[in-house]
């Protein structure tokens, strides 16, 4: 059993404590915004927070989340006014938006920490994998993101 706190709604959950904080998510608690990409926490499309910290979760056992606060792309803003989420609709950022959701939360948890990004910035910051090659709207959406963060 473990339980987590998941979109501000509390579950307690009979899991096997190794499984995939992702599958918990999308199979246990039936949210399917996090994204399956490659299973090897190496392209991002899972990225959720957990603690308020960006984490890919297609490889995090959830056995040792214990307690943990855990926010998907459902939760990061129920009406979808996110600043991020704003100005990833004003970029028109998603091609095919398989990543989307990855990128939205990676990003959202980059801000926190750099408020004033440079491309170099975003180039180091945001290390998820966009397969339709929309880096220059990806980077532009978070300028626009911190823009309004600020404001």
């Amino acid at each position: 059993m473990v339980t987590l706190t998941v979109n501000g709604h509390t579950h307690t959950l009979d899991v096997e404590a190794e499984m995939p904080l992702l599958w918990v998510l999308r199979d246990e608690i039936g949210l399917t915004g996090t994204k399956y990409g490659c299973g090897i926490a190496q392209c991002g499309a899972c990225t959720v927070h957990v603690n308020g910290e960006a984490v890919r979760s297609c490889s995090l056992p959830v056995g040792g989340l214990e307690g943990a606060v855990v926010t998907t792309i459902e939760g990061l803003s129920p009406d979808g006014n996110h600043p991020v989420q704003v100005a990833w609709v004003a970029g028109d950022v998603p091609q095919c938006g398989y990543c989307q959701s990855g990128q939205i939360m990676a990003a959202a948890a980059f801000l926190k920490q750099t408020p004033r990004p440079t491309d170099a910035d975003i180039d180091a910051g945001i290390g998820n994998i966009c397969r339709c090659g929309t880096y220059p709207r990806l980077r532009a959406a978070i300028h626009h993101a911190a823009d309004l963060l600020r404001t």
